[in-house]
This record gives C-alpha cells, sequence and structure tokens, in this order.
C-alpha cells in the first residue's frame, strides 16, 4: 500500500516534533488493521485555535476550536475508478488543543496527537462515535487495538478512574 501524504503545519510546537515517516507509518497501521490495502491519499493540516474554532463553526456549528475535525472525501464512485489512488480524506488537527488535552490527561504529546490521528482516520473510513453506543464502542475498541500496535496505552483508561 501507497500512501500519500499531504502535511500542512501552519501551526508547529516545540513540544509535539511531527515526522512525516512516524505519521505514515501511523495511518498505514491504522489502515491496515481494518482490511484497507488501497493505495490512498490523505491531507492533514496542523492548525491553531482560530482556525480551528472557524472550521468547527462552519462544519460543525460548533463555536469552539476541538482537536481534530474529519473531512472524508467524496468523490462519486465512477471518479474514483480513474485514480490511482483512493481519496480518503483530510484531517485538521488542532495543535493547541492537542497540547492542552495531552496536559489535562496526563499522556505525552504525540501519543495523544497519535490516538488523535488514528481517531480522525477511522472517521474518514466512515466510523462514527456518534449516531449509538454501539458504533461508539466498537470505534474506541478499535482505536485501542491499533494503539496498542503502535506503542501506545490505552486512551480512554485514564478517562475512566
Amino acid at each position: 500500500m501507497k500512501i500519500n501524504l499531504s502535511l500542512q503545519q501552519d501551526f508547529q510546537a516545540a513540544e509535539l516534533p511531527l515526522k512525516r515517516g512516524q505519521i505514515k507509518k501511523n495511518i498505514e497501521t491504522t489502515l491496515r488493521h481494518v482490511g484497507f490495502n488501497t493505495d490512498c491519499e490523505i491531507g492533514i493540516a496542523c492548525v491553531d485555535l482560530a482556525e480551528s474554532h472557524e472550521l468547527n463553526l462552519q462544519y460543525r456549528e460548533k463555536d469552539k476550536p476541538t482537536n481534530v475535525l474529519s473531512f472524508p472525501s467524496d468523490i462519486p464512485e465512477e471518479v474514483l475508478s480513474l485514480l490511482d489512488a483512493e481519496p480518503l480524506g483530510d484531517l485538521v488537527i488542532c495543535i493547541p488543543v492537542v497540547l492542552q488535552e495531552a496536559a489535562e490527561q496526563q499522556k505525552t504529546p504525540t501519543n495523544h496527537f497519535t490516538h488523535l490521528l488514528v481517531h480522525g482516520i477511522l472517521h474518514l473510513l466512515g466510523y462514527d462515535h456518534e449516531t449509538s453506543e454501539s458504533d461508539a464502542e466498537e470505534m474506541e475498541a478499535l482505536e485501542i487495538e491499533i494503539l496498542k500496535k503502535l506503542g501506545v496505552a490505552n486512551p480512554y483508561q485514564a478517562d475512566e478512574s
């Protein structure tokens, strides 16, 4: 599987050095875990609070910044067959929110970013946690399994205590 990654880092933080190779490995591990083995394209934009807030308000009608937004590709099936790689869509990750949540949850910024990356990719693939409790449990279980493969502890354990 070939992954074409477009990484836009409009906002960077010394505490969270993003390595393109590691991000691609994390994407590939996530995709393979759910049985996706097709060449694909994914865009990731790392943004500040203002841009996250604006996009969250525009697309989700929530008047605050958020950690990750997922924009699945909406290219029609008949066009997909003409492409060399399947466009999965785009993720917008707000680095200041990632750093704040990591500190609050006593997680490393890198591990929390990895969790949000996995979470966002699952959304791009159609997984959802907002429509039903069973869907939320399925998505959470997948995240835990994938993160374990990536050497990241269960991100929900701390939330339960």
